[in-house]
């Protein structure tokens, strides 16, 4: 089943899918395994891993801090390779790399398409990627049956939303408001008119970042996108109390996809 169609299948269950984030290597791989065990306990439908790099340019403060201190602590492209691996073999969700182009540039675009197939991932974010610019990695990931997620943003175009569609597999990850990630988002009018026309762009699976933070968000996003992603709010429960605030959060917005 091709992740757009797991996507569906999923939504016919459940009011929205929740997706949810982690840097690898931070606060450490023991850290990010239990992390992990939650979303398996909760029952979360996708999982980003985000290989740490020095500049990550669409994160607010939080992600910018675990990346450079993941990096600081020795974490690696083998050990991010391995921690995806173990978590794609035994998660029962799709497992999606998050990178910035830099590390993929280096890979090669075929090892990196390669490597992601081979660790089991269903596909790849990388938020400083233009489709332009993409060049032969569009056709390596479906040559390798990965799902290259493309971005439609605020200041987007509907000609280049068009133009993104076509090339768009597995969802649309669909930027809720400018700037960077971990700042609150307003689910006002405003927001809801532009994933209208977000939605006029594609067929495909609209996902929502940036922004998304509690359990009521996810009520007020049921049967308005198809997913929402969390990242900083959960990464911000674990600073301030642990596995088991972390746990208490993921569990709440889990549940909120019915209720």
């Amino acid at each position: 089943m091709n992740l757009a169609d797991y996507i569906r299948e999923r939504r016919a269950r459940r009011g929205i899918l929740l997706m949810t984030h982690a840097v690898v290597g931070y606060p450490s791989l023991e850290a990010n395994r239990r992390m992990l065990d939650a979303m398996i306990s909760a029952d979360v439908d996708l999982v980003e891993l985000q290989l740490p790099f020095s500049e990550p340019v669409a994160d607010g403060p939080l992600f910018v801090k675990a990346n450079l201190d993941a990096l600081a602590g020795g974490a690696s492209h083998g050990q991010y390779w391995n921690l995806f691996s173990e978590t794609a073999a035994r998660a029962p969700f799709p497992v999606l790399a998050m990178c910035y182009y830099n590390s993929a540039f280096r890979m090669g675009h075929a090892a990196f398409c390669e490597r992601l197939r081979g660790s089991g991932g269903r596909g790849f974010i990388i938020p400083d990627l233009p489709r332009e610019e993409y060049g032969d990695l569009e056709a390596l990931s479906a040559e390798n049956g990965l799902a290259a997620i493309q971005f439609f943003t605020p200041t987007s175009t509907d000609e280049r939303m068009m133009r993104l569609a076509q090339g768009a597999r597995g969802f649309v990850y669909c930027v809720a408001r400018r700037g960077v990630t971990g700042s609150a988002t307003e689910l006002d009018r405003g927001l809801y008119d532009l994933l209208a026309r977000y939605r006029r762009m594609t067929d495909l699976p609209l996902a929502l970042g940036f922004g998304i933070a509690s359990a009521d968000d996810i009520r007020r996003l049921r049967g308005v996108v198809d997913i929402a992603i969390v990242g900083s709010a959960l990464l911000r429960s674990w600073e301030r109390g642990g596995e088991d605030a972390y746990r208490a959060h993921l569990t709440e917005m889990a549940q909120a996809r019915y209720s």
